[in-house]
């Protein structure tokens, strides 16, 4: 494609992999303008649109349609950054639960909700991400308004909870998990995380990135949508 045209290519981040180090991947090989469809966790995995050419003129559209993620909440531990990726800093006893209890507590964080934003995450606050004011050792208290649609496939094993959750932009599935611990009555932190949907996009038709990385410039051409 040429840097006039518009496409775009959907991914599937493999674990360790930035949003950034994605698209900035694929600039190099395909020489053409990248931009992404919103940013993922380094310790998730999942769909990751990435825009092309003109198309990154549409980042903000993108960013905006309703998302949809597998996560696994462990029980007991709250990390630092409210995930897998950071340091424990409180432990709690876990009561015996049902999955009726876990569902409970899910349907009462759905419809519009306001949540906790992560102390580690790239939302900024006058003007300076949160997590670089984090290990600064300044932790932001900030709320936002956000929109779950719904849950699925949940399951309770031992002290870990599993679901699928649909949701609007700018949702935190870390806080959610947050939340969850809490209303539980305990604590709770992502320990695996994946992106399945952004709007209409599946994360069934996606190219894992591993592979991007042993295809050709014309091979990962065949892969693009050209809009």
């Amino acid at each position: 494609m040429t840097p006039e045209q518009a496409g775009i290519l959907l991914v599937d981040k493999a674990r360790g992999w930035t949003s950034h180090d994605a698209a900035a991947y694929l600039r190099g090989v395909l020489k053409v303008k990248t931009g992404h469809s919103g940013t993922l966790d380094p310790m998730a995995t999942g769909l990751l649109i990435i825009l092309l050419g003109r198309a990154t003129k549409q980042q903000e559209s993108y960013q905006k349609q309703p998302k949809t993620y597998r996560a696994a909440v462990t029980l007991g531990a709250q990390t630092d950054t409210w995930d897998c990726a950071g340091q424990v800093v409180k432990t709690a006893p876990v009561p015996p639960l049902t999955l009726e209890a876990v569902q409970k507590a899910l349907d009462s964080m759905t419809g519009e909700i306001s949540h906790p934003v992560p102390y580690y995450s790239a939302k900024k606050v006058d003007g300076v991400a949160m997590y670089k004011q984090a290990r600064g050792g300044v932790n932001i208290v900030k709320e936002s308004t956000v929109t779950i649609y719904g849950w699925d496939n949940i399951s309770l094993q031992d002290n870990i909870v599993n679901f699928d959750v649909s949701c609007s932009s700018g949702t935190y599935v870390r806080s959610l998990a947050y939340m969850l611990g809490l209303k539980l009555g305990t604590l709770g932190h992502i320990s695996a995380l994946r992106r399945l949907s952004i709007g209409g996009e599946s994360v069934d038709k996606a190219v894992p990135i591993d592979a991007l990385k042993k295809m050709s410039k014309e091979e990962i051409l065949k892969c693009v949508k050209i809009l």
